[in-house]
């Protein structure tokens, strides 16, 4: 049987389809929209070569449509978690011991699934699932876990051909094993990407999953499941299970094999595992990986050198686009006294063009639903609390209805204080604040903004004063993971920037890097000597 070094398709970005009136694409994804709104769609748990159905189900509606049912998934007990812990390590062995191109070959098959036949699925489940638009979904669920199974794959080759130098007579060469054991896979409603790369990510290297996605993300995790299977994920290697994140949280910590845990989802949640692990620490085979990308009080500040349209179309963009369900979303915002008015009435002129908070069937719209009746109330218990104090005023938006969907209109605030709740506290939702700055003070407010958030993910300078720019990138080098100059701070691009962000934004392993794939091998050096010594003694001894 032929061996070789073998090299991987050179990685790229898929191209991002417009969507735009009158286009194929339109009418394609619109028409599996509907037969999905339809249907009725039944998930069951994956665990090892069975689909199991429980008595125990939940139902599936859209954010934007709450009271229409579109499906069904099946909830786990823990006997079905223990079950998905073993089948996991039954497959372990043979899919750690699969040659690296035969596991690069499945996901990057995986990749032209849903670049081709399951496109449409994949974004009209998006739109569905998390009332994302067509071009948030097409962004998204299709091309970003495109290009992380992609670029995942050229990284991983990276990975394995960077090996140590050798000496005379000895060759040093390095494996990277998979980690001993299985890794768990938590996932976050907002990004059905993340969804996908969580679990792959760990698989692809050698490693088999507990896979636990966001309840208010199963529909659309399903189409992803669909694509492993059929790209040929064998059984075993990725196990899905649904249902009480405690339970299985606590079945899954609770096992001597535990290895690892990929995470993204709220920073509260993520610190009290970390606490459970290391409560846990001495049941455990080998030291955990904990990798996790959590919370977000992401900032623009502009100068007052900076191109107010530039300004008002990042924020505009930054704060609203999938309602601010993004930890990358713009929610706090600095702007100079000199063009804060000019700017806030170009962001008004955007939200006032605006069609009122609506379906993503109805491609006009830029704004659709929050996630869910509790993300709702949350947002809305801010907006409310902003009519009342004295320090904060509503200067757009502000209404709210969860009477078909949950619907809240875009909503800027005003505050005269810099630590004003909504400042400083992730919302998670279509809720921007601003504060205005004097101009002379520039210098003192960089060091505000620096110090008012416990995050650290994203955050952009605006300004046509280079000085400034350079000024910003020092004084805000800790405050954000991915610091974007004259941009706005969120739409990271995997294989040109690397996200994550430190502080309570996570562990910042760099998701669509080598860095992340790195946490989830074990390296093993080895030396071979050609010819052994027979003596032990050395020239020093005489």
């Amino acid at each position: 049987m032929g061996k070789g070094f073998f090299q991987v398709p050179t990685a790229f970005n898929e191209t991002v389809k417009s969507y735009a009136p009158g286009s194929p694409e339109r009418e394609s994804v619109l028409k599996q929209y509907r037969e999905y709104l339809n249907g009725n769609v039944e998930v069951p748990l994956y665990v090892g070569s069975y689909e199991i159905k429980t008595e125990n189900k939940a139902s599936m509606s859209p954010p934007h449509d709450h009271k229409r049912v579109v499906g069904h998934y099946h909830l786990a007990e823990k006997s079905h978690v223990e079950t998905a812990i073993q089948a996991a390590l039954e497959a372990r062995e043979k899919w750690a011991n699969l040659a690296w191109e035969q596991r690069a070959s499945i996901f990057l098959k995986a990749a032209e699934l849903i670049a081709g036949p399951y496109r449409d699925k994949i974004n009209a489940a998006t739109m569905i699932a998390q009332s994302k638009t067509i071009h948030q979904a097409e962004i998204d669920s299709a091309c970003e876990l495109i290009d992380f199974l992609r670029f995942n794959v050229e990284y991983m080759a990276q990975i394995y051909a960077e090996q140590p130098d050798s000496s005379e007579a000895i060759w040093n060469r390095v494996e990277y094993r998979p980690l001993e054991g299985f890794v768990y896979a938590i996932t976050p409603f907002n990004f059905t990407a993340i969804s996908g790369n969580l679990p792959a990510s760990a698989a692809m290297m050698g490693n088999v999953v507990v896979w636990k996605p966001s309840d208010s993300q199963v529909f659309s995790a399903k189409v992803i499941i669909d694509v492993f299977k059929e790209a040929g994920v064998p059984d075993g290697v990725i196990n899905v299970v649904f249902g009480d994140p405690v339970m299985i949280t606590n079945t899954v910590l609770d096992s001597p094999d535990f290895s690892g845990i990929h995470f993204t989802g709220s920073t509260e949640v993520f610190k009290s595992l970390w606490k459970q692990i290391g409560n846990n620490i001495d049941k455990y085979k080998t030291y955990p990986r904990i990798v996790g990308e959590t919370g977000g009080k992401d900032f623009i500040i502009a100068h007052p050198t900076a191109n107010p349209q530039q300004v008002a179309t990042a924020i505009t963009r930054g704060a609203f686009e999938f309602q601010g369900q993004k930890c990358s979303a713009a929610s706090r915002v600095y702007l100079p006294k000199s063009t804060a008015g000019d700017i806030l009435d170009r962001v008004k002129a955007d939200i006032a063009s605006f069609n009122p908070p609506g379906s993503p069937e109805d491609m006009s719209n830029f704004i659709t639903a929050v996630i869910h009746e509790g993300a709702f109330d949350k947002l809305a218990g801010y907006i409310d609390q902003a009519k009342k104090d004295k320090d904060a005023e509503i200067i757009a938006g502000g209404g709210y209805d969860k009477s078909k969907g949950y619907f809240i209109e875009p909503t800027v605030i005003l505050t005269t204080d810099p630590q004003y709740v909504t400042m400083e506290t992730e919302l998670f939702g279509p809720v921007v604040t601003v504060y205005v700055y004097e101009d002379k003070d520039w210098s003192e407010t960089l060091k505000l903004v620096d110090n008012t958030s416990i995050y650290a993910l994203t955050g952009a300078v605006i300004s046509g004063d280079r000085y400034a720019i350079d000024e910003a990138t020092q004084v805000l080098q800790n405050c954000a993971g991915n610091f974007y100059i004259n941009d706005k701070p969120t739409g990271a691009v995997v294989g040109q920037q690397p996200f994550g962000g430190a502080r309570a934004s996570g562990t910042n392993d760099k998701a669509g890097s080598a860095q992340n794939l790195m946490r989830w091998v074990s390296p093993r050096l080895i030396k071979e000597t050609f010819v052994s010594p027979e003596n032990y003694r050395y020239p020093f001894l005489g």
